[in-house]
């Protein structure tokens, strides 16, 4: 069985190198000839770990190119894997380029073939995408699905490779069949297969996004109680964790969610239940205070030091939204960074990848070559993304490097139980301050 997969943006290049690693022949398309150059060269363009070598162990099973005729030639299944990015006004998923691909799929495509909805798009969108093929080509026989990621990015191998369930929407026995064909090396690991109906499978994408989503601002607002009445978030969120009902994923406080996801698929999820006349309070809340969240991290970092940065230097470690991947998009850093310039602090930063991307974003940063090199001089050293090289710092090194004395952790990666061994004022969320007796 032969795939197209229209799109080499992450969702699309991760699935179709995941794919080849099946033993599937796959063939990607993408409309930007630089990026299937690289592609076509091993070059990964974006940094996702394990990703470069298992295309290159794959090199044979995989095609980069921006023909799409050829590519759908002999092409059984053809995935629609193009960006849906917020529709500027009302948060809607902007649907243009599914909708694009999808005419220019339907004129290319043989008969018979399964076309596969793998870009998260708001419910009616798949069935919508076959009316579209079937006006362009009436008499050409095609089939539908929806078949929704859950990727993560830093971990989108593992999460494709062992997946929780892969969901199935589906219109007719044969697009069920050649799915079930296509994730058949997951039977060997008794992965769940949810098939279900075009609709359901394009809720389910938005539903879990959206809980997770909540699940996060959930603990962070508990976070900000424990900060008034003086508790401990993390031996709340332990406790609360081990009951099954609830679980201890996402119970992690930090500065707010980020990424490619949940921002997008939230406002998304929200908007077209408005649409429909059926709003989700919990989700619109959800947005609404993550956004309030982040608008505030500036004016906590300033509060450590009296409520004013002016003529302050303040070193950040991580850009990124997370760790392991050097995506930036709605990450908290956009947010807190210029807040910070804006009252009159200079900014040194580092991240381990993202810089790069942050450059184009971001002005008027010095970036250093690492955390050590960002602290020097500074009056304040935040931790905003919870890399791995960040958690075991030469802390002694670093208060020493700064002019300050003041350590943010919004990723609450140290012991506050450790922190007075260190000559640092230490602040993390939803825990204890440590105050430096130095």
């Amino acid at each position: 069985m032969k795939i197209a997969m229209i799109g080499t943006g992450y969702v699309g290049l991760v699935s179709g190198v995941c794919f080849s690693e099946f033993g599937f022949d796959v063939t990607c398309v993408d409309t930007d000839p630089a990026k299937i150059r690289q592609l076509q060269d091993g070059i990964i363009p974006i940094f996702e770990p394990g990703l470069e070598d298992m295309l290159a162990r794959n090199a044979s099973r995989l095609t980069f190119t921006t023909e799409l005729e050829a590519a759908l030639a002999d092409a059984d299944a053809v995935f629609i894997a193009v960006g849906t990015p917020s529709r500027r006004g009302d948060g809607e998923a902007d649907l243009t380029y599914v909708e694009t691909a999808a005419k220019q799929v339907a004129h290319a495509m043989r008969p018979g073939t399964v076309i596969v909805v793998k870009s998260t798009v708001v419910v009616g969108t798949t069935r919508r995408i076959k009316q579209i093929i079937a006006q362009e080509v009436p008499d050409k026989d095609f089939s539908i699905a929806s078949n929704p990621e859950f990727l993560r990015e830093g971990s989108a191998i593992e999460d494709f490779m062992r997946p929780d369930r892969v969901v199935i929407g589906v219109d007719d026995d044969r697009s069920e069949q050649v799915l079930r064909q296509l994730y058949r090396p997951l039977n060997l690991r008794e992965t769940p297969i949810v098939v279900t109906s075009l609709e359901n499978a394009e809720i389910t994408k938005y539903a879990a996004n959206a809980f997770l989503a909540m699940k996060v601002t959930f603990i962070n607002e508990i976070a900000d109680l424990c900060e008034k009445a003086g508790g401990d978030v993390q031996d709340i969120a332990r406790a609360i964790g081990i009951d099954n009902r609830i679980g201890s994923k996402f119970l992690h406080p930090g500065p707010g969610y980020g990424g490619s996801c949940f921002p997008k698929d939230t406002r998304a999820m929200a908007a077209i239940a408005s649409r429909l006349g059926s709003p989700i309070r919990l989700v619109e809340t959800t947005i609404s205070v993550n956004d309030e969240r982040m608008q505030a991290l500036a004016a906590k970092v300033s509060a450590t030091v009296g409520g004013n940065v002016d003529g302050k230097t303040v070193a950040i470690l991580g850009i990124a939204f997370k760790p392991n991947t050097d995506d930036v998009r709605d990450a908290a850093s956009l947010t807190l960074i210029p807040a910070l310039q804006n009252a009159g602090a200079a900014i040194r930063a580092h991240d381990p990848e993202a810089m790069e991307a942050a450059r184009e974003v971001l002005t008027g940063v010095t970036w250093c070559a690492d955390a050590y090199e960002a602290a020097e001089g500074a009056d304040i050293l935040v931790i905003l993304t919870e890399w791995n090289e960040y958690r075991a710092l030469d802390l002694t090194r670093v208060s020493t490097a700064m002019r300050g004395n003041t350590l943010v952790d919004f990723r609450n990666i140290y012991r506050w139980q450790d922190m007075h061994s260190y000559p640092l004022n230490y602040i993390s969320v939803g825990r204890p301050a440590v105050r430096s007796s130095a």
